[in-house]
This record gives structure tokens, sequence and C-alpha cells, in this order.
């Protein structure tokens, strides 16, 4: 290790609070403008939304709901989705983490005299950004088509339950985005995860007709309980279960994943 470096790693506990928050604001505009500067970046949050909810509403919404009840499966399905749209996003943390790796970004920044808590937080702190766009886009689609939210204070309550547990998620791609070789394998690695937990749940259908082993792996898939906990607040029905089980899932992943995003992190060679 450097001079430069250990003086660094030294002086990163003798930050304060306020230090803490003066650099993830300055490297959350930072990012931000790169977003401003590659526009690209923000097509997943603003495309994805449209295409799964136009996909699942006139593709499966019919064979599910019924040609009749489109509107009744959009209500169905909307809410969930808000659960599919932190996981697709939280993803693409890890392969943009793994780039700016790649590009030697992350060097310039680990030399820095600023914590490295500070780095993962402001690229959490923009993704949830991203995650709110891309939620108040498939609202609007929704909206379109002819959901109908019955509680406005609910509808707010289930946008801030989904980005708890994105911003959870998020850690452990963080971690992979560290850890791994390239954006390709993350992705791979990500997609064997997400698929199963997302087809494996309540998002898209309900969970009646499948076996009653999968039904049990359903109860406590985290993506079930977040998609059953946003139908219930916007539209009414028990949430007590749903949201408490969404909420244990968010502190735990966030518990373990966070001081071992930071560790691996400060520690990469």
């Amino acid at each position: 290790m450097s001079a430069a470096t250990a003086t660094v790693a030294a002086g990163e506990g003798r930050i304060g609070l306020r230090g803490n928050l003066r650099h993830i604001g300055a490297l959350v505009r930072r990012n931000l403008l790169w977003i401003r500067q590659d526009p690209e970046s923000m097509f997943d949050a603003v495309l994805m939304p449209i295409v799964f909810t136009l996909l699942f509403v006139f593709v499966f919404g019919g064979a599910i709901a019924g040609k009749d009840n489109q509107e009744q499966y959009v209500n169905y399905v909307v809410p969930g989705m808000m659960a599919m749209m932190g996981m697709n996003l939280a993803m693409g943390v890890g392969t943009g983490f793994n780039q700016d790796f790649q590009t030697g970004v992350m060097d310039r920044f680990r030399s820095l005299p600023i914590a490295r808590s500070s780095v993962l937080l402001a690229k959490i702190a923009v993704e949830i950004c991203r995650m709110l766009v891309a939620t108040t886009i498939l609202l609007t689609v929704g909206f379109m088509l002819g959901l109908s939210v019955q509680n406005v204070a609910g509808m707010f309550a289930a946008i801030g339950l989904s980005l708890t547990f994105g911003s959870a998620i998020m850690w452990i791609f963080l971690t992979m985005g560290v850890m791994m070789k390239n954006a390709q394998a993350i992705q791979g690695m990500g997609m064997l995860v997400l698929l199963p937990l997302q087809f494996g749940s309540s998002i898209f259908a309900p969970t009646s007709s499948m076996p009653g082993w999968l039904q049990a792996f359903t109860e406590y898939n985290p993506l079930s309980t977040l998609a059953d906990a946003a139908r219930g607040l916007m539209n009414g029905g028990p949430v007590a279960h749903s949201v408490s089980i969404t909420l244990l899932w968010s502190v735990a992943i966030t518990a373990v994943m966070a001081p071992v995003s930071i560790r691996v992190f400060r520690t990469k060679s």
C-alpha cells in the first residue's frame, strides 16, 4: 500500500458526518452529471416499465384474467411490477459499478481522502432516483390502462416500500460489481437469481394454482410479499404480514450486505 493510500485509509475514520454528507452530495452530483451526458443510461428506467406493462397486460392478461377482466388484471399486475422494477434496476447498479472499476474511475475515488462508504451511498442514492422515475412511468402507464387507486396515501407508502427494498438489493449487486471480473458475469448471475424470484412469486399471477412446494416458496419470497403489500396499500386488504416481512427482508439484507460491500470495496486491489 502506498503512503498516500495509507494516509487516506488512516484518516477515513476521522471523517465526520458533515464531511460524509458533503462527499456523498458531490458524488451524487457527479453521477447525475454523467447521466445527463449519457442519456442512454436512462433507457432501462424509462422503457422497461412501458414495455413490460404493455407486454403482460395485453399478452398474458387475457389468459390469466380473461378478455373481459383486463382492468382487473391491471390493478393486480401493476402494483406487483413495482417489486420487479426495483430488482431489475438494482442489477444495473452492479454492472455500472463494475464498469467504473474497469475504466479506472474507482481507483481515483479510492485515492481521495473520502469515506469509502460515501462512494457506495452516492451510487445507491442516484439509483433510487432512477427507480423513482421508473415507478412513476409504471404508474402512469397503469393509469392509462385503467389502474384504479383507492388509497392515495397507501400508493405513496407502497412506492416508499418498493424503494426501501430496492435499495437493500442494491447492496448485493454492488458487492457483485466489486468482486466479479466483468459486467457480463454480473448480468448472467443476476438473471439466474432474478428470474426464479420474479416468476416464482405473486407478481404476475395468483399463487393458488401453483403446486404446494412452490406456494410455500412464494409465501416468503420477498417479491411476493412486496407485491401483496403494494396491492393492499393501494386498493385495500390485509397488509400487516406482507409489509412486515418485506421490511424484515430489507433490514436483514442491508445489515448483512452493506458492511460486506464496503469491506470488499475498501480492500479490492
